[in-house]
């Protein structure tokens, strides 16, 4: 077997850091341009999901135990802690219809 030229140090230097698996799981923020303006989105896993909300799209309950979204303003006027501030959780179905 051909001898490595790099030595040990080097190479532990080099790997990679561990990946997060739950976050790869659940999905990572992104933002989504609709009608209204664009939208920060957060997957929320079933695990996860600890609160009771109500969905701003049908206005029926998003139970504990069940995936969902948080969505909040990307281009709000009053700032990024004001849109934070009022994000909105959505069932994952009635956030893809919501114009």
């Amino acid at each position: 077997m051909p001898r490595s030229n790099r030595s040990r140090r080097r190479r532990a230097a080099e790997e990679p850091s561990e990946l997060d698996l739950e976050r790869i799981r659940l999905g990572m923020r992104r933002t989504e341009v609709k009608r209204s303006g664009a939208w920060n989105v957060q997957p929320v896993g079933a695990a996860a999901a600890q609160k009771v909300y109500t969905c701003p799209g049908c206005g029926a309950e998003v139970p504990v135990g069940v995936a969902h979204v948080v969505a909040w303003r990307a281009d709000g006027l009053m700032g990024e802690q004001a849109d934070l501030a009022a994000r909105r959780h959505w069932h994952a179905r009635c956030w893809q219809i919501e114009p």
